[in-house]
């Protein structure tokens, strides 16, 4: 581990002529760190004002670094912490029902749920129209804070329909939810609609993850189905868009 006078060497800009903008050369000195391994994950980066201090450079150029940093994936901010090196993103194939639980152990890693609210809400007309249910039917709706490693990464909400899962509510829904609905009630998944664009983080996804509303985020909106048709699970899952990598594996047929 380096210490804080290393760290902060490491990180000292040194401005050449016809560098260009000297917040990339900031953004390059630590992206070198971090490829090279000489920042490794977790590490803390010194602070904005420790970074000025060193470096003499302004503090709008060592945000702007940041900032850049964030936007490729290779920091993050804890709120009323710091900046830290990125760990390495989870690999996410959204063709397979496996659970998070299930893919991030997987992968050597260590996942965790917890269950922020679950509640029997009145379907809106767009969720039911993907049930095929009046309006104003009460379907389950759960949320939840996954973590990988101790970090909160997603914040999911989850719609199922109880006519197919009555009682879910009961259960604890702090491990796999995919489990449940297949050891308890049969319900298993022949086809996966998978949607995904990039996001701000919303108000209620950013709070979840300890990060502020805008922050970049990745929105998976997946759609699960039954042999029949029928819709087992209707999931919005929010990521920090630095946490996972999608990964699809097709066999191409001539």
């Amino acid at each position: 581990m380096l210490t804080q006078d290393e760290l902060e060497g490491l990180l000292r800009v040194r401005s050449t002529p016809g560098q260009g903008p000297q917040y990339l050369a900031l953004r390059d000195q630590i992206a070198r760190g971090i490829e090279m391994g000489r920042l490794p994950a977790g590490t803390r980066l010194p602070s904005e004002r420790q970074l000025q201090t060193g470096s003499g450079t302004a503090r709008g150029t060592i945000r702007e670094a940041l900032f850049q940093l964030e936007a490729e994936g290779l920091i993050y901010r804890r709120d009323r912490s710091g900046w830290y090196v990125s760990p390495p993103a989870i690999t996410y194939d959204p063709t397979r029902w496996a659970g998070f639980m299930s893919y991030v152990a997987e992968q050597g890693r260590t996942p965790s749920t917890e269950t922020l609210t679950k509640e029997l809400v009145p379907a809106i007309s767009a969720v039911a129209d993907i049930f095929r249910v009046a309006p104003g039917t009460p379907l389950h709706l759960i949320t939840r804070r996954r973590s990988i490693d101790g970090r909160a990464v997603l914040v999911e909400r989850i719609t199922v329909d109880p006519a197919l899962a009555p009682g879910l509510l009961d259960h604890s829904l702090d491990g796999s939810l995919t489990q449940i609905l297949t050891q308890h009630y049969d319900l298993k998944v022949a086809r996966n609609r998978v949607d995904m664009r990039p996001c701000a983080l919303v108000k209620f996804a950013a709070e979840a993850l300890g990060v502020k509303p805008g922050t970049p985020g990745l929105l998976v909106v997946r759609t699960s189905l039954a042999e029949d048709g029928r819709v087992v699970e209707y999931d919005h899952e929010y990521w920090r868009h630095d946490a996972i990598r999608v990964h699809i594996d097709l066999n191409v047929r001539s």
